[in-house]
């Protein structure tokens, strides 16, 4: 049963982190940064989410580890 709880704390943290770096990329072409400070500021927000979804990516690492004896 954990593996089914596991397996979805993973997947979020591949969306999240795959958002963030698409949000990273977007903030690198001139029409976003160009644009209107509400456009700016919400790619900048979602790029955010790349190391929230690098922590969930560790943490999912950490509990479906094995443990030592």
């Amino acid at each position: 049963m954990q593996t089914h709880k596991s397996s979805r704390l993973l997947m979020v943290a591949v969306v999240l982190f795959a958002v963030g770096m698409i949000a990273s990329l977007a903030l690198l072409l001139p029409a976003v940064r160009d644009s209107n400070q509400a456009v700016v500021v919400t790619v900048y927000l979602l790029a955010l989410c790349a190391p929230l979804g690098f922590v969930l990516g560790l943490v999912f690492a950490l509990l479906s580890g094995r443990r030592s004896r």
